[in-house]
């Protein structure tokens, strides 16, 4: 064990996933696909609330923005292109974090790995890393009901890998979404990376216990938590 924890429940891109604007980019062809002009008022608005709601479930981002109809060709637009861009060798590792996951396995920490994207969306990136044989579940808001700030994916990664106790659970991810849902779920660890979407000011005024530069200071920080 490393320190009370029994499971980490990490988010993807931004926490251990590169991101190198590729969200934003499939956030691009998404709102192109129902006929958002670049450099218009539309997208500048629709920016503002795509940063705002990082780490949300995407379906969630364009049910904000858009009608209905508008928003599933949007959640469809944004997972072909962000799948297409994964095919194209679009995804790498935050430097250290198979490591990371690999350690807490070893000391009996079960991994988790959430995030807001679709089902589809999350196989295509865990098999272009080879992740699959890494982690013990990986859940998006389709399996658990709501995605972040509700703090579903942690309550639903527990109830799966038999975790009763969420002082038990560590949460950790790069948007200030990832640190309320783990508020929310009663976590006893709620770390900030300083990798991703959101800077050190969002990450700080949002519920948390630790912010890190990057994942591959998390087992310190647990370590830190024992006794």
């Amino acid at each position: 064990m490393i320190g009370p924890f029994s499971l980490a429940c990490l988010d993807l891109a931004g926490t251990t996933v590169r991101d190198d604007g590729a969200v934003e980019a499939a956030f691009d062809a998404a709102l192109g696909a129902v006929g958002i002009e670049p450099g218009s008022e539309r997208e500048a608005a629709a920016r503002r609330v795509v940063r705002d709601t990082m780490g949300w479930s995407k379906a969630d981002v364009f049910a904000r923005l858009l009608a209905p109809d508008e928003a599933a060709t949007a959640t469809a637009a944004f997972a072909r292109g962000y799948e297409a861009l994964l095919a194209a060798g679009g995804a790498s590792e935050i430097p250290g974090a198979r490591d990371v996951m690999r350690t807490l396995r070893r000391r009996g920490v079960a991994v988790c790995l959430t995030t807001g994207f679709a089902p589809s969306t999350r196989d295509a990136l865990l098999d272009a890393l080879g992740w699959r044989s890494e982690i013990d579940l990986a859940l998006s808001p389709a399996d658990v009901g709501r995605g972040r700030p509700a703090p579903d994916l942690i309550l639903g990664a527990m109830a799966r890998l038999g975790v009763d106790d969420p002082a038990a659970v560590a949460v950790v991810g790069d948007t200030t979404s990832d640190l309320e849902a783990g508020a929310r779920a009663g976590a006893g660890a709620v770390i900030g990376v300083l990798s991703g979407a959101h800077d050190e000011a969002a990450l700080g005024a949002a519920p948390h216990t630790a912010l890190i530069a990057d994942v591959r200071d998390l087992i310190a920080v647990l370590e830190s938590a024992d006794g």
